[in-house]
Protein backbone atom coordinates (compact mmCIF):
# COMPACT_ATOMS: atom_id res chain seq x y z
CA UNK A 1 0.00 0.00 0.00
CA UNK A 2 1.04 3.36 -1.01
CA UNK A 3 1.96 5.29 2.02
CA UNK A 4 0.99 9.44 1.71
CA UNK A 5 3.66 12.14 2.24
CA UNK A 6 4.27 13.77 5.58
CA UNK A 7 3.69 17.67 5.72
CA UNK A 8 6.78 19.57 5.12
CA UNK A 9 8.41 21.29 8.21
CA UNK A 10 7.53 24.55 7.75
CA UNK A 11 6.48 27.74 9.80
CA UNK A 12 3.31 29.19 10.71
CA UNK A 13 2.14 32.31 8.79
CA UNK A 14 2.91 35.37 9.63
CA UNK A 15 2.03 38.91 8.75
CA UNK A 16 2.37 41.15 5.11
CA UNK A 17 -0.31 38.74 3.57
CA UNK A 18 2.89 36.06 2.84
CA UNK A 19 1.67 32.81 3.76
CA UNK A 20 2.60 29.12 3.95
CA UNK A 21 1.32 27.13 0.23
CA UNK A 22 1.46 23.76 1.98
CA UNK A 23 -2.30 22.06 2.95
CA UNK A 24 -3.45 19.94 5.09
CA UNK A 25 -6.00 17.41 4.33
CA UNK A 26 -7.86 14.97 6.62
CA UNK A 27 -10.58 12.57 5.60
CA UNK A 28 -14.54 12.55 6.99
CA UNK A 29 -16.22 9.72 7.13
CA UNK A 30 -19.17 9.21 8.77
CA UNK A 31 -21.83 5.72 9.61
CA UNK A 32 -24.99 7.38 9.75
CA UNK A 33 -27.65 5.52 11.85
CA UNK A 34 -31.07 5.27 9.94
CA UNK A 35 -33.04 7.69 12.83
CA UNK A 36 -35.01 10.84 11.81
CA UNK A 37 -33.68 13.49 13.17
CA UNK A 38 -36.62 14.61 15.62
CA UNK A 39 -36.46 11.03 17.04
CA UNK A 40 -32.66 10.46 17.58
CA UNK A 41 -31.75 9.64 20.80
CA UNK A 42 -28.11 10.34 22.42
CA UNK A 43 -25.39 9.37 20.02
CA UNK A 44 -21.65 9.22 20.85
CA UNK A 45 -19.75 10.35 17.99
CA UNK A 46 -16.27 8.80 17.51
CA UNK A 47 -13.84 10.82 15.33
CA UNK A 48 -10.10 10.28 14.02
CA UNK A 49 -8.44 12.93 11.69
CA UNK A 50 -6.07 11.83 9.03
CA UNK A 51 -3.07 14.40 8.09
CA UNK A 52 -2.66 13.44 4.02
CA UNK A 53 -0.65 16.34 2.98
CA UNK A 54 -1.76 17.77 -0.30
CA UNK A 55 -4.16 18.50 -2.47
CA UNK A 56 -2.38 16.38 -5.16
CA UNK A 57 -3.21 13.82 -2.46
CA UNK A 58 -7.18 14.72 -1.91
CA UNK A 59 -7.65 14.67 -5.56
CA UNK A 60 -6.06 11.05 -5.49
CA UNK A 61 -8.65 10.10 -2.75
CA UNK A 62 -11.66 11.30 -4.05
CA UNK A 63 -10.59 9.62 -7.45
CA UNK A 64 -10.69 6.32 -4.98
CA UNK A 65 -13.99 7.15 -3.43
CA UNK A 66 -15.36 7.59 -6.98
CA UNK A 67 -13.66 4.20 -8.03
CA UNK A 68 -15.37 2.28 -5.27
CA UNK A 69 -18.47 3.55 -6.25
CA UNK A 70 -19.05 6.77 -4.26
CA UNK A 71 -21.99 8.86 -4.78
CA UNK A 72 -21.32 12.55 -4.58
CA UNK A 73 -23.95 14.30 -2.80
CA UNK A 74 -23.24 17.52 -3.97
CA UNK A 75 -21.11 20.74 -2.01
CA UNK A 76 -21.50 23.40 0.75
CA UNK A 77 -19.97 26.29 2.66
CA UNK A 78 -20.02 26.41 6.36
CA UNK A 79 -19.52 28.91 9.02
CA UNK A 80 -19.14 27.51 12.74
CA UNK A 81 -18.84 29.89 15.73
CA UNK A 82 -17.36 28.11 18.74
CA UNK A 83 -18.32 29.42 22.41
CA UNK A 84 -16.67 29.68 25.49
CA UNK A 85 -19.49 27.45 27.63
CA UNK A 86 -20.54 29.79 30.71
CA UNK A 87 -20.36 28.77 34.23
CA UNK A 88 -24.31 29.52 34.59
CA UNK A 89 -25.61 26.68 32.88
CA UNK A 90 -28.78 26.61 33.67
CA UNK A 91 -28.99 30.51 32.66
CA UNK A 92 -28.20 29.15 29.08
CA UNK A 93 -30.41 26.54 29.41
CA UNK A 94 -33.20 28.99 29.96
CA UNK A 95 -31.89 30.93 27.13
CA UNK A 96 -31.61 28.24 24.26
CA UNK A 97 -33.86 25.12 24.76
CA UNK A 98 -37.07 27.09 24.05
CA UNK A 99 -35.93 27.46 20.39
CA UNK A 100 -34.97 23.79 20.32
CA UNK A 101 -37.13 20.20 19.75
CA UNK A 102 -38.24 18.54 22.80
CA UNK A 103 -35.24 15.62 22.36
CA UNK A 104 -32.94 18.37 21.46
CA UNK A 105 -33.65 20.29 24.62
CA UNK A 106 -32.90 17.10 26.57
CA UNK A 107 -29.93 16.21 25.32
CA UNK A 108 -28.68 19.58 25.48
CA UNK A 109 -29.39 19.36 29.49
CA UNK A 110 -27.86 16.06 29.85
CA UNK A 111 -24.79 17.29 28.06
CA UNK A 112 -24.64 20.61 30.03
CA UNK A 113 -25.21 18.86 33.44
CA UNK A 114 -23.36 15.60 33.00
CA UNK A 115 -20.55 16.39 30.82
CA UNK A 116 -17.01 17.37 30.72
CA UNK A 117 -15.12 19.56 28.17
CA UNK A 118 -18.09 20.88 26.39
CA UNK A 119 -17.90 22.32 23.19
CA UNK A 120 -20.41 24.89 21.79
CA UNK A 121 -20.72 26.35 18.74
CA UNK A 122 -23.42 27.64 16.18
CA UNK A 123 -23.05 26.36 12.17
CA UNK A 124 -24.67 27.98 9.00
CA UNK A 125 -24.55 25.44 6.15
CA UNK A 126 -25.51 27.27 3.13
CA UNK A 127 -29.07 28.46 4.80
CA UNK A 128 -29.67 26.02 7.20
CA UNK A 129 -28.36 26.80 11.15
CA UNK A 130 -27.82 24.74 13.80
CA UNK A 131 -26.76 24.72 17.02
CA UNK A 132 -24.03 21.95 18.10
CA UNK A 133 -23.45 21.26 21.63
CA UNK A 134 -20.60 18.11 21.90
CA UNK A 135 -19.42 16.56 25.26
CA UNK A 136 -16.12 14.26 26.01
CA UNK A 137 -16.65 10.54 26.99
CA UNK A 138 -13.01 9.51 27.34
CA UNK A 139 -10.17 11.77 27.63
CA UNK A 140 -10.02 13.70 24.91
CA UNK A 141 -10.66 17.49 24.54
CA UNK A 142 -14.73 17.83 23.15
CA UNK A 143 -13.31 19.98 20.59
CA UNK A 144 -11.63 17.09 18.78
CA UNK A 145 -11.49 14.87 20.75
CA UNK A 146 -12.02 10.79 19.27
CA UNK A 147 -15.45 9.55 21.78
CA UNK A 148 -18.25 12.29 22.41
CA UNK A 149 -21.68 12.75 22.49
CA UNK A 150 -23.35 15.20 20.59
CA UNK A 151 -26.47 17.54 19.38
CA UNK A 152 -26.80 19.28 15.87
CA UNK A 153 -30.09 20.81 16.36
CA UNK A 154 -31.91 22.98 13.26
CA UNK A 155 -32.93 26.57 14.83
CA UNK A 156 -35.20 28.81 13.45
CA UNK A 157 -32.98 31.85 13.41
CA UNK A 158 -30.21 33.68 11.45
CA UNK A 159 -26.73 32.77 12.52
CA UNK A 160 -26.46 36.21 13.90
CA UNK A 161 -29.31 35.90 15.81
CA UNK A 162 -28.55 32.63 17.64
CA UNK A 163 -25.39 33.89 18.24
CA UNK A 164 -27.04 36.56 19.89
CA UNK A 165 -29.11 34.89 22.34
CA UNK A 166 -25.56 32.81 23.63
CA UNK A 167 -23.70 35.59 24.13
CA UNK A 168 -26.77 36.70 26.15
CA UNK A 169 -26.80 34.40 28.26
CA UNK A 170 -23.26 34.11 28.94
CA UNK A 171 -21.10 32.44 26.28
CA UNK A 172 -18.68 34.39 24.70
CA UNK A 173 -16.68 34.26 21.24
CA UNK A 174 -13.79 31.35 20.88
CA UNK A 175 -13.23 31.54 17.45
CA UNK A 176 -15.07 31.79 14.36
CA UNK A 177 -14.29 28.76 11.42
CA UNK A 178 -15.49 28.97 8.05
CA UNK A 179 -14.96 26.06 5.47
CA UNK A 180 -15.92 24.41 2.39
CA UNK A 181 -17.33 20.85 2.02
CA UNK A 182 -17.70 18.26 -0.45
CA UNK A 183 -19.50 15.55 0.66
CA UNK A 184 -19.93 11.88 -0.72
CA UNK A 185 -21.69 8.61 0.19
CA UNK A 186 -20.30 4.99 -0.01
CA UNK A 187 -22.67 2.44 1.15
CA UNK A 188 -23.60 3.24 4.71
CA UNK A 189 -20.51 5.63 4.85
CA UNK A 190 -20.55 9.04 4.06
CA UNK A 191 -17.28 10.88 3.61
CA UNK A 192 -16.39 15.12 3.07
CA UNK A 193 -13.35 16.71 2.64
CA UNK A 194 -13.05 20.18 3.60
CA UNK A 195 -11.12 23.10 2.81
CA UNK A 196 -11.03 25.07 6.20
CA UNK A 197 -9.37 28.67 6.85
CA UNK A 198 -6.03 28.13 8.76
CA UNK A 199 -5.86 24.82 8.21
CA UNK A 200 -6.07 24.32 4.38
CA UNK A 201 -7.86 20.94 2.97
CA UNK A 202 -9.66 19.37 6.23
CA UNK A 203 -12.22 16.57 7.05
CA UNK A 204 -12.37 13.72 9.38
CA UNK A 205 -13.24 9.54 10.09
CA UNK A 206 -16.63 9.37 11.76
CA UNK A 207 -19.13 6.97 13.01
CA UNK A 208 -22.24 7.37 15.48
CA UNK A 209 -23.18 4.89 17.70
CA UNK A 210 -26.06 4.62 20.12
CA UNK A 211 -24.18 3.52 23.54
CA UNK A 212 -21.13 4.57 24.94
CA UNK A 213 -20.02 0.62 24.79
CA UNK A 214 -19.68 1.01 21.01
CA UNK A 215 -17.21 3.53 20.82
CA UNK A 216 -14.33 1.20 20.65
CA UNK A 217 -15.35 -1.32 18.35
CA UNK A 218 -16.50 2.12 16.03
CA UNK A 219 -12.78 3.19 16.27
CA UNK A 220 -11.34 0.00 15.17
CA UNK A 221 -13.42 -0.04 12.36
CA UNK A 222 -12.34 3.45 11.15
CA UNK A 223 -9.18 2.66 11.46
CA UNK A 224 -9.03 -0.30 9.36
CA UNK A 225 -11.11 1.72 6.61
CA UNK A 226 -7.98 4.16 6.79
CA UNK A 227 -5.00 1.39 6.37
CA UNK A 228 -7.54 0.46 3.38
CA UNK A 229 -6.90 3.86 2.03
CA UNK A 230 -3.46 4.58 3.34
CA UNK A 231 -4.43 7.17 5.50
CA UNK A 232 -2.43 7.71 9.27
CA UNK A 233 -3.74 9.09 12.23
CA UNK A 234 -3.29 12.42 12.81
CA UNK A 235 -1.69 12.46 16.61
CA UNK A 236 -4.21 14.14 19.39
CA UNK A 237 -1.27 16.58 20.70
CA UNK A 238 -0.53 17.79 17.36
CA UNK A 239 -4.54 18.79 16.54
CA UNK A 240 -4.15 20.27 19.72
CA UNK A 241 -1.26 22.87 18.90
CA UNK A 242 -2.83 23.37 15.27
CA UNK A 243 -6.59 23.89 17.34
CA UNK A 244 -4.70 26.51 19.73
CA UNK A 245 -3.15 27.87 17.06
CA UNK A 246 -6.21 28.70 15.36
CA UNK A 247 -7.98 29.91 18.47
CA UNK A 248 -5.25 32.43 19.16
CA UNK A 249 -4.89 33.58 15.23
CA UNK A 250 -8.44 33.37 14.38
CA UNK A 251 -9.38 37.13 13.14
CA UNK A 252 -6.47 35.99 10.60
CA UNK A 253 -7.87 33.44 8.74
CA UNK A 254 -11.71 33.40 9.11
CA UNK A 255 -12.91 33.85 5.59
CA UNK A 256 -9.81 33.93 4.37
CA UNK A 257 -7.64 31.61 1.78
CA UNK A 258 -4.47 31.50 4.50
CA UNK A 259 -3.39 28.21 5.98
CA UNK A 260 -0.53 27.64 8.29
CA UNK A 261 1.42 24.61 9.49
CA UNK A 262 1.87 23.53 13.35
CA UNK A 263 4.07 20.61 13.47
Amino acid sequence: MKKLPAVPNSGAFLGNGNHCTHFWLFVHVSIIDDIPYNNRMKRFEVEVKSLLGSKTEADRLRERLLTMGAKTLGKHSQRNHYFVVPEDHAKLQGAIIPFLDEQSGKLLRKILSDGTKISLRTRQADSKVLLVAKASVGDDTSANGISRIEIEAPVNKTLNELDAILLSAGASYEAKWSREREEYELGNLRISIDKNAGYGYLAEFEKQVVNEGDTAKAKGRILRLMSEVGAEELPQERLERMFAFYNSHWKEYYGTERVFVIE
